[in-house]
């Protein structure tokens, strides 16, 4: 799957799949019954000693959107190679929608933004005026013995 689709509700997520068995050719056999398929993606495993073909799910783009409904209709929990998938609509890129990325490399505070909307909290907190706290203790200085005072 490009990042560049211009079809951002043509493109169907197809998770649970066979590691072993399950190639981009499979995957076009048992979806190209609901209409011209134009990119399979299955991304690869991030270890470089795994001997899987990919990480267990993939992508299918189809041409229209209407054929990627119809693949969600008939294949969603439908059996593939022995193991029950998931078919559903793919949720858009976060690089291409401009949120945070799950998987991000930079820590939360150093992402640009951050600080324009959250510093401004912190530098509030600090022009506090510095006010003693109460004391605990100042409320127990008319009790002279434990327990209810006589009448």
């Amino acid at each position: 799957m490009t990042d560049t689709s211009t079809r951002p509700n043509a493109t169907v997520f197809v998770g649970g799949l066979d590691t072993k068995f399950v190639t981009a050719a499979t995957l076009s056999e048992a979806f190209v019954p609901f209409g011209e398929i134009v990119d399979i993606s299955l991304p690869k495993p991030e270890a470089p000693s795994s001997t899987d073909l990919h990480r267990g799910f993939g992508y299918v783009e189809y041409e229209d959107a209407i054929d990627a409904k119809e693949a969600i209709d008939n294949m969603d929990q439908s059996e593939l190679f022995g193991r029950v998938i998931k078919v559903a609509m793919a949720k858009p890129d976060r690089k291409d929608t401009g949120g945070p990325s799950v998987a991000s490399t930079t820590a939360v505070w150093e992402q640009e933004g951050y600080l324009a909307q959250y510093g401004e909290q912190e530098r509030m907190a600090e022009q506090v005026p510095d006010a003693k706290p109460e004391d605990p203790m100042q409320m127990l200085e008319d009790l002279d013995v434990a327990g209810p005072k006589p009448k």
